[in-house]
């Protein structure tokens, strides 16, 4: 939540089974919910997008940002069904499947809103939100960035900051996700803001994106390790969800949408590595 002088604005959308929570902290933290205007989507993952349909319907004079290809995703058909089953299912697995019985969560068609890009900014009266294109993680990623605050909020397209170590996500293009990391290294932050496990402040939030940018390099290197062994991209990321669980067996995501999270990544980085390997080929 930023709160500016004249509008106030939720960053990134959650889980849906979060709202009963999030009003309650409105609460407990005084909160003014008709200050409310305006709500920035970092990215369309239904983890991240969960609570705004509730809030849309609940305010609908509510200005909601994302990039143009998130707007793009959240208007066809089969990606709604996939946040909303997904959705769905992680209340079940939290037991919170009564928050449906009470509150209007799923997504539809008709919310819209406006789109932003690389140099945009979102006015909240003396805090400026500086927009970011940082995709790699998803294909619609963007970041925000507070120089009043020297707040990023990168979300996972910054990497996932989990107990001792920040997992690197680049999902959908490993490439791209190293190259916004690189994007962001120069800003000077106090505060890095994650989507997942909180915030990150002082020297630590000042270091995340390098530290980021150095873990992201290692993963690299593994999947590249394995893959080279298997030749196999089915293998290679059952083998990586594998040690992940073992290693983190109470991470928030269930094994069977890691496995495709990382089966992606993979595709990705033995692709890059067949071009390499046949130049020829890709110049053809």
């Amino acid at each position: 939540m930023l709160e500016g002088n004249k509008d106030s604005m939720i960053v990134s959308g959650g889980m849906s089974y979060l709202v009963p929570d999030l009003l309650q902290q409105f609460e407990a933290f005084g909160i003014e919910e008709t200050r409310i205007t305006k709500l920035l989507i970092l990215h369309a993952h239904f983890d991240h997008v969960g609570i705004v349909p509730f809030f849309k319907r609940r305010h609908p004079d509510l200005e909601i940002y994302a990039s143009a290809r998130a707007w793009e995703i959240l208007q066809m058909p089969k990606a709604i069904d996939t946040i909303n089953g997904f959705s769905r299912g992680a209340a079940k697995r939290m037991g919170k499947e009564e928050v449906y019985t009470i509150c209007d969560l799923d997504w539809g068609d008709e919310i819209t809103g406006t789109a932003v890009s690389e140099g945009d900014s979102i006015d909240l009266g003396d805090l400026e939100t500086r927009i970011y294109e940082t995709p790699g993680h998803s294909s619609c990623s963007i970041s925000a960035y507070v120089p009043q605050l020297k707040a990023l909020f990168a979300s996972d397209g910054g990497g996932i900051p989990y107990k001792e170590t920040i997992i690197a996500s680049g999902n959908s293009n490993f490439t791209m996700y190293q190259q916004s990391l690189e994007k962001l290294k120069d800003l000077d932050v106090q505060y890095a803001c994650a989507d997942h496990y909180g915030y990150i402040a002082g020297d630590e939030g000042r270091d995340f994106i390098e530290h980021s940018i150095k873990l992201a390099k290692q993963r690299r290197s593994l999947v590249e390790e394995i893959y080279m062994r298997t030749g196999d991209i089915e293998t290679t990321a059952r083998k990586l969800v594998t040690a992940f669980c073992k290693e983190n067996p109470d991470y928030m995501m269930a094994p069977e949408i890691l496995e495709g999270v990382y089966r992606q990544m993979v595709r990705h980085i033995a692709n890059v590595m067949e071009d390499h390997s046949n130049p020829s080929d890709s110049k053809s």
